[in-house]
């Protein structure tokens, strides 16, 4: 087995690395963080570099399927805010590869040039006040009047509506007996008459800030309904196709971009800071805090992009998406505090990013699946292949 990155991935993290450097630095990070913006004039430039075009195909403008290369920008940017890389996903991810796979031609043809350039971002619309994980349980109604929906209900945890193009939204569009196959999906602009969308503090994930929304009466054309004729009432299939363990590795890829920040800051604080006339790098427990870190940061890697290797390939990946998106967000969250450890009082503080790290660190067990979810999905698809 041969696993080093080939050329055109070595060659997209430097592209990257300097992208982060010249127009993410390090102050600039904390204060989209403090101020929790969504720095657009960023995001225009990194869509100058191409990489929103990395889940679109080149016949609709983009660079070509490649979710290896997805995953490192999402890492890359990772490292310094998610405030880019989270829109960053939910233009390359959440709209390209839902329109790819989901949507009819027409639909395809009028959207995927768009994510491709940068200036079509879709939110999630799919969780409720009383519909987490259990998504079939959705009570957002879609009426159809003719050519005309009228929807109405409510989201929660929809984050990044304020800053998106579109509310991909899971609405029930059937009775709501049989409830798997009376879903829908459907496009929902953000700015339309009857949308409320209401901020809800968290403690991180800054700049795609999490709201609550509330569809009084929205109208939209049918046209805006995903795949069609044949996508109304059979929105499940498209929530649980390939694009749900993207999902699952998107939320991977950041844990590891926070993991790896987490850890260069406190290796290069172990050598700075001074205690008792020596630094604390050459005190053995800090020097095994970090080889631990290091371990886990390299073993999360390792199960993220073998399962993004998998996903590319379009192979069978539900149960190694899973442990990956298991593994890396609780090595994220595990790294991200014993930086904070290793800084002492100073990780506690807002004037250094350890603090940072560690409120996103503890999102990322949570979004995209819970760690429990994940567990219960690799325990059933593993029965499922013996």
């Amino acid at each position: 087995m041969n696993f080093t990155e080939p050329d055109h991935i070595r060659q997209l993290r430097d592209t990257l690395e300097r992208f982060v450097d010249k127009e993410m630095p390090r102050a600039a990070a904390a204060q989209w963080d403090k101020n929790n913006h969504f720095p657009r004039d960023v995001f225009d430039k990194l869509a100058g570099l191409g990489v929103l075009g990395l889940t679109v195909p080149e016949e609709y403008g983009g660079a070509g399927r490649d979710i290896l290369a997805t995953m490192v920008v999402i890492e890359e940017l990772s490292r310094r805010s998610l405030a880019v890389s989270v829109p960053y996903i939910m233009g390359a991810c959440y709209a390209g590869m839902n329109i790819v796979e989901c949507a009819t031609e027409e639909q395809r043809q009028a959207l995927l040039p768009k994510v491709a350039d940068g200036t079509l971002i879709f939110a999630y619309g799919l969780t409720e006040p009383d519909a987490g994980a259990d998504l079939a349980s959705v009570k957002t109604r879609a009426e159809r009047i003719g050519d005309t929906v009228r929807i109405n209900g409510a989201k929660r945890f929809c984050s990044g509506a304020a800053i998106s193009d579109y509310i991909y939204a899971l609405v029930r569009s059937g009775p709501e007996g049989d409830r798997h196959k009376n879903l829908s999906m459907v496009m929902i602009p953000s700015t339309a008459k009857g949308v409320l969308i209401t901020p809800i503090e968290g403690m991180g994930m800054k700049g795609a800030a999490t709201t609550d929304v509330i569809f009084d009466d929205v109208e939209v054309p049918f046209a805006n309904v995903i795949g069609g004729e044949d996508g109304w009432n059979n929105g499940w299939p498209m929530l649980v196709g390939p694009g749900l363990d993207v999902e699952k590795l998107e939320v991977a890829a950041i844990g590891v971009g926070i993991a790896r920040a987490a850890l260069d800051d406190a290796w290069a604080y172990a050598f700075e800071r001074r205690q008792f006339g020596k630094r604390i790098a050459s005190y053995q427990s800090i020097q095994h805090k970090l080889a631990d870190m290091k371990t886990q940061l390299h073993a999360a890697r390792l199960v993220l992009y073998h399962a993004a290797w998998l996903a590319n390939e379009h192979q069978p990946c539900q149960v190694e998406t899973s442990m990956a998106k298991l593994f890396a967000t609780e090595v994220c969250k595990a790294v991200a505090l014993e930086c904070q450890t290793i800084f002492g009082a100073y990780g506690y503080v807002k004037d250094f990013d350890a603090e940072r790290y560690v409120r996103d660190a503890l999102l990322m067990p949570i979004i995209g699946g819970s760690s429990a979810v994940q567990r219960n999905n690799i325990f059933k698809g593993t029965l499922a292949r013996a």
